[in-house]
């Protein structure tokens, strides 16, 4: 059985905090703080949206987090730089340790982006960071208008991927994802980028935790 390894993208790939030095234009000192909030906000909108079967793809709820983080603190926020905001979203830098780690794992593993953002947005982001030609598939949530954690997501990238009868493995920095790919019946290995993090005790363990995507290939080894 040949393992498929599905790499989530939006903080496991690329960094959302990278857009806290584009927003020092509009918040000064407290730009880190409304990168933070804005990706706070983004997930927790996709996850509402998903549980009240109100489906808007992912760069929607993108978009009106931005707003409610810059309403938050107060910020003005015309329609232009809204719009160079999102743009700018699409070129989010990727780690350090994304890319070597692709080249490395490619052709030992099918490997696959696997997504909350939609088709057009993932192809724009990785191709900006070279990481696009590294895979052998792309996997969005939109296919099915849902959002991870939902189980349905889950059992849709086995399809995808064609992990019926092989296992799948996800990687992922974020710990919600991780508890989803594991209570569906998946591999997961948790990126746990920083040591201070701390995984929610929900009684549902990663399949492994690494510090830096350099210790997946000999990670995925043991698996």
């Amino acid at each position: 059985m040949k393992m498929r390894v599905a790499f989530d993208v939006y903080g496991t790939l690329v960094d959302p905090m990278g857009m806290s030095e584009l927003l020092k234009q509009d918040a000064g000192d407290d730009a880190e703080a409304v990168a933070a909030l804005w990706r706070e906000k983004q997930l927790e909108f996709s996850f509402r949206k998903g549980l009240m079967r109100v489906y808007e793809d992912f760069g929607v709820c993108t978009r009106q987090a931005l707003r409610f983080a810059m309403a938050t603190r107060k910020l003005p926020l015309s329609e232009q730089r809204e719009d160079e905001l999102m743009a700018a979203y699409l070129s989010l830098p990727a780690f350090d340790d994304s890319l070597p780690a692709l080249k490395t794992l490619k052709g030992q593993y099918p490997l696959f982006a696997f997504s909350n953002g939609s088709y057009p947005a993932l192809e724009k982001v990785l191709g900006h960071n070279g990481l696009l030609e590294q895979f052998d598939g792309l996997v969005s949530v939109d296919d099915i208008k849902s959002f991870k954690p939902d189980p349905a997501v889950y059992t849709y990238a086995r399809r995808a991927t064609g992990a019926w009868d092989e296992p799948l493995c996800l990687v992922s920095s974020n710990a919600w994802d991780v508890i989803g790919a594991r209570a569906a019946g998946l591999l997961a290995v948790w990126v746990k980028r920083d040591s201070e993090k701390v995984f929610e005790d929900w009684g549902i363990e990663p399949s492994a935790v690494i510090g830096s995507l350099s210790e997946l290939p000999e990670t995925l080894n043991r698996l």
